[in-house]
């Protein structure tokens, strides 16, 4: 269930006065505490007990400790299987809030209200829950649906210009994927700003859960969407574990571009569908100097990638601008030629 939020916010109250919850617990960061909590509180109609649990933001502290914590939360205010867990924030709080949740006394429901660009078009949809582990993004989770997904645009005007464009980013990956269209209505934006975006949203969205009601446990259809994450979840784990964050979506842009090429040097895409995409690419997000990093350290974190089998990188690669395979194999000559082809690319 996806529904966009009206000024009342109606929608949720009936959600919430259909499934009379035994509890409530609201999951925020400092952010969404101070920005979109006092949206939401004024416009919840419940008699069911409730309590805000806050977590520090950004992506360092999605980790076990934070998770240890929100379980010991949940026992000392005796949640139980009948509870509701709100998740109000970004892709942290919605892949840890719903990681917490469909562990704890084996499962008890949740919601996302995604309230960045990246977690309505991406984090908040299709049940992939998780943390982070010694540096590897999202490397324990679990496959848990939120019970609804409702988002209300308006919150994305408390977003930085940087968190838009992370988004962003995923929104051009569901159209190289999926949907041609989609791809050129978001190159022709003149400026990512959130009135340009948000008639451009629900596409993305629907385009992701799509695809994931296809296939919800990956082992098919559902690996597109890994599109440009292969390379650049490796390279955000190398800065993460620099200590040196980089945004999620600046990570993936990166990769789109690699992945670009490598689909190139695969025979998949020819070289001017290739240029095209690279140059709008490089138009929206800003290069990041990878320099500092070994080809074979980067490698190193794509072999350890969650979607390998049998000591294989596999990588999801475009065939053509709105189209995309799956468990598409490189040779490592391909991969380290992509390596340097973008780290070369801000010499041009």
């Amino acid at each position: 269930m996806i529904k966009e939020l009206d000024k009342d916010f109606t929608s949720l109250n009936e959600y919430i006065d259909q499934i009379k919850p035994s509890k409530i617990f609201i999951l925020v960061d400092e952010n969404t505490h101070d920005h979109c909590l006092p949206i939401l509180l004024p416009n919840l109609e419940t008699d069911a007990p409730f309590e805000v649990i806050e977590i520090e933001a950004g992506e360092e502290n999605k980790n076990i400790e934070t998770a240890t914590q929100l379980w010991e939360i949940f026992s000392e205010m005796e949640a139980d299987r009948k509870s509701l867990l709100i998740n109000l924030g970004g892709g942290v709080i919605t892949d840890m809030g719903g990681f917490v949740a469909s562990t704890y006394k084996r499962g008890f429901r949740f919601i996302n209200i995604p309230t960045t660009l990246l977690s309505m078009c991406d984090a908040s949809i299709g049940g992939k829950t998780g943390i982070d582990h010694q540096y590897l993004k999202n490397i324990i989770g679990t496959f848990a649906l939120p019970e609804g997904i409702f988002f209300y645009p308006k919150f994305l005007e408390t977003l930085k210009f940087e968190e838009l464009r992370s988004g962003f980013a995923e929104m051009l990956k569901h159209g190289l994927i999926a949907d041609a269209q989609h791809w050129n209505d978001l190159i022709s934006i003149e400026k990512i700003v959130p009135q340009q975006i948000e008639p451009f949203i629900k596409r993305s969205m629907e385009i992701k859960n799509d695809v994931v009601s296809q296939d919800f446990k990956e082992e098919n259809v559902r690996k597109t969407l890994n599109f440009g994450h292969t390379i650049g979840h490796a390279v955000e784990s190398l800065f993460l574990k620099k200590g040196n964050l980089i945004p999620h979506g600046e990570a993936v842009a990166l990769g789109m571009i690699c992945e670009t090429h490598l689909a190139f040097l695969c025979g998949l895409i020819d070289v001017d569908v290739s240029s095209v995409i690279i140059s709008k690419i490089k138009r929206l997000f800003p290069y990041i100097d990878i320099s500092e990093f070994k080809n074979a350290q980067i490698m190193d974190l794509m072999f350890n990638d969650k979607k390998n089998l049998d000591g294989n990188i596999n990588f999801s690669l475009i065939n053509g601008i709105g189209s995309c395979l799956f468990d598409q194999k490189s040779n490592a000559d391909h991969i380290i030629l992509t390596l340097n082809f973008y780290k070369e690319l801000n010499e041009n």
